[in-house]
C-alpha cells in the first residue's frame, strides 16, 4: 500500500548567478538576524535605552553564534575528523553548524556583553532578547527544511516528508522501488521555536513577568530544549557516533540548558528589577 506522503524536491540553491550560489540556508540565516536586530532595536527604543545597545548586540550575537555554532559542530560531533584536519574547521561554507554550540557561546558572549555595555544581569538581557532568538531559529530550520537535511525516521502519517534530493534518505529510505516518507522535524522545531515566541511575548508585554529577572529566559530554555530533547527521538542519528546511543549527542547537550532553565525559574523571584 502507498503511504500518502508530501515529496519535496526543493532547490537549495535559490538563485544561481555564474560561479555564485545563494542558498536558502545562508539567506535564512541572514533574514533570521535582521528580523532580530529589528525586534531588539525597537525593544531597547522602547524602553529608553541608547540607541548603540542594539548595534553592539547585533556584532556580538553574530559573531558568538556563528563561531559556536561551527566549534560545537566539531567538537560534540565530527571531532575525531576536524581534529585530524584542523584546517577544515574554517571552511564553514561546507556546512556543519550546532545549534547548542551557538547558545553556548551565544551565552558567554553576553555575559560580557552585559557586563560593558548593559551593566544588568545577562538574564535581563535574554529576557528582552528571547522572542528575537525564537525568531533566528524559526528561520534556521526552514533553512534545514530547504536543504532536506535533519529530518526524522520513517512515518505513516499524511505529512510524512520524501526528501528525494537528500543523499541520506536515498540511501536509507528509498530501495527496491519503496519510498518511505519521513517526520519533518524541521517543521516540528520551527513549531516549538513558534510557541517560544508566542510565550515569551506574552510573558513581557501582558503580565511584565520581566520584572523577574531570568524568569522568560527560563520558561523559554524549557519550552526549546525540552522540546528538542522529545524530538530527538523521530531524528536519524546526524554522525555515526549516535548509531545505538540511548541518548543521542544533542539530548546530551539539552541535559545542562533544562536544567538551567528550571534553575532561573526556580530562582527568578530573588531577581526581581526594580520598575
Amino acid at each position: 500500500m502507498t503511504l500518502a506522503s508530501i515529496v519535496w524536491d526543493v532547490d537549495p540553491v535559490l538563485v544561481h548567478l555564474g560561479s555564485l550560489e545563494i542558498r536558502w540556508y545562508g539567506l535564512m540565516w541572514g533574514l533570521g538576524f535582521i528580523f532580530a536586530y529589528e525586534m531588539v532595536s525597537r525593544l531597547f527604543k522602547k524602553e529608553g535605552y541608547p540607541d548603540n545597545w542594539a548595534d553592539k548586540l547585533f556584532i556580538y550575537c553574530i559573531v558568538s553564534s556563528v563561531i559556536g555554532a561551527r566549534l560545537g559542530h566539531c567538537l560534540f560531533y565530527e571531532w575525531d575528523y576536524y581534529g585530524a584536519h584542523p584546517a577544515e574547521i574554517f571552511k564553514i561554507w561546507k556546512g556543519g553548524l550546532a545549534s547548542h554550540g551557538g547558545v553556548f557561546a551565544l551565552i558567554l558572549a553576553l555575559v560580557w556583553y552585559s557586563k560593558k555595555v548593559t551593566r544588568k544581569s545577562v538574564w535581563w538581557l535574554f529576557d528582552r532578547m528571547i522572542p528575537a532568538v525564537a525568531v533566528v531559529c524559526m528561520c534556521i530550520r526552514f533553512g534545514n527544511l530547504m536543504n532536506s537535511e535533519i529530518f526524522g525516521y520513517p512515518t505513516s502519517l499524511p505529512w510524512g516528508f520524501e526528501f528525494v534530493r537528500s543523499r541520506e534518505w536515498q540511501e536509507l529510505y528509498n530501495q527496491n522501488g519503496a519510498s518511505l516518507p519521513c517526520h519533518p522535524t524541521q517543521i516540528y522545531e520551527m513549531l516549538y521555536c513558534f510557541v517560544a515566541l508566542i510565550v515569551s511575548w506574552v510573558m513581557y508585554h501582558k503580565y511584565s513577568l520581566q520584572r523577574h529577572v531570568g524568569l522568560i529566559t527560563g520558561v523559554s530554555l524549557l519550552i526549546f530544549f525540552g522540546a528538542r530533547f522529545g524530538l530527538e527521538f523521530m531524528k536519524n542519528p546526524q554522525v555515526a557516533e549516535e548509531v545505538g546511543m540511548t541518548l543521542n549527542i544533542g539530548q546530551w547537550l539539552s541535559v545542562p540548558l533544562i536544567v538551567l532553565g528550571l534553575y532561573l525559574i526556580l530562582t527568578s523571584k530573588k531577581r526581581k528589577e526594580a520598575f
